[in-house]
């Protein structure tokens, strides 16, 4: 792949300090303790942070990747980014949502660059199409090289009505000069009624991959506008004499702080400086909830050996037969469908239909001993 000559200034971010809540009950199941999801093996034998890793290091350089992490999870990481620079490594003292995350390390990246263009990555999501994935993220890199003030949103082709995802409704397409289409954000719309995500699909709307490219002077600009006063508890880290000192000070910092969420706070009211760019249908999927993880180890035919039929009841799921309704006890059988138990919100439209049934007749005990709980690297 020909590189960019202003790769030099491409910085990428790996947003991983979230606490997994959602999946925690099964992550405890099969791993016996409260790792969050980004630091488990789900798909495959790789952690979901060690997948996001290899899948943006085709187009961002490993010494231009900073990490947003957290440090009561030092545990599950530190043996897998031990070969990590500490000035690479943005560790926050307490997990006060996203928007505080991406402006502490947009600040940490513009003090080591200030001619950065920054991508933001969630270290928990998948894609079937990498390679169309990584095509869409170094477009957006040049697109934003030439349209300084532009931050663009990668949005996934979606292939059923996602009540859980946010989605974006653009405008009309313009085309840039590298023959790629753009549109501009017209509304967000954040996990709608099942009816609205049909309508939103059939309108050819998209789903909010939460990646996001731009120059880091436009983030500043953009978070500037949306939230001064956060802006200004941060800004002093531009301005340290010395940077070993920005952990001390964002720890007085982060005390008096909100949870404040990205999307919402900013982004939502920063449509004027977006765009969003079509991936197509990449493969996508954030794998934050029990029933899109399931899913997506069916759909690639991964075989773990803790899915079981005891860690999808730990998470509000059943197996069930096309031709059956709520029952399952045992082993894993013939399952081509995934519901919730019932009360879920939207229970008889989530059901997920796979094109042919997949046998688990005698691959799964229904239960793991701990002592069969698979390894990790930074297990102890």
């Amino acid at each position: 792949m020909q590189r960019s000559p202003n790769e030099i200034h491409r910085w990428g971010v790996i947003l991983a300090g979230g606490d997994g809540t959602r999946l925690r009950a099964l992550t405890r199941f099969v791993w016996g303790d409260d790792r969050p999801k980004q630091f488990c093996p789900l798909l495959g034998r790789r952690t979901l942070l060690a997948q996001t890793r290899l899948r943006i290091a085709a187009c961002i350089l490993p010494s231009r990747t900073v990490f947003a992490l957290r440090g009561a999870h030092e545990p599950f990481y530190s043996r897998e980014l031990k070969e990590v620079p500490p000035t690479q490594m943005v560790v926050q003292p307490s997990n006060r949502g996203t928007l505080p995350a991406i402006l502490w390390t947009l600040l940490h990246v513009i003090q080591r660059d200030p001619h950065a263009t920054v991508a933001f990555f969630p270290s928990d999501h998948s894609y079937s199409n990498e390679e169309k994935f990584v095509e869409g993220v170094e477009s957006a890199f040049d697109f934003t090289e030439i349209n300084s003030h532009s931050v663009i949103l990668l949005g996934a082709t979606p292939t059923q009505p996602e009540v859980e995802y946010g989605w974006i409704e653009p405008g009309a397409a313009v085309a840039s000069r590298f023959g790629h289409h753009l549109m501009p954000v017209k509304r967000f719309w954040e996990k709608p009624s099942y009816q609205d995500a049909e309508g939103l699909s059939a309108q050819g709307c998209l789903w909010n991959t939460f990646v996001m490219v731009g120059r880091a002077s436009a983030f500043v600009e953009m978070i500037q506008r949306a939230v001064p006063n956060m802006y200004r508890a941060f800004e002093p880290i531009l301005t340290l004499p010395n940077p070993e000192m920005e952990v001390e000070m964002m720890r007085s910092v982060y005390e008096k702080l909100p949870i404040a969420d990205f999307s919402r706070e900013v982004l939502s009211v920063s449509a004027e400086m977006l765009a969003v760019a079509r991936l197509g249908d990449v493969g996508w999927s954030d794998l934050g909830d029990p029933r899109r993880l399931m899913a997506t180890l069916l759909k690639r035919h991964i075989e773990n050996s803790w899915v079981t039929s005891e860690s999808c009841n730990r998470s509000n799921l059943l197996w069930v037969r096309p031709d059956a309704s709520f029952h399952l006890t045992g082993a894993c059988t013939i399952s081509d469908k995934i519901e919730r138990k019932k009360g879920d919100r939207n229970e008889s439209a989530i059901g997920i239909a796979e094109t042919r049934p997949i046998d688990l007749a005698g691959l799964y005990p229904t239960g793991l001993d701990p002592k069969q709980r698979p390894e990790t690297a930074d297990r102890k």
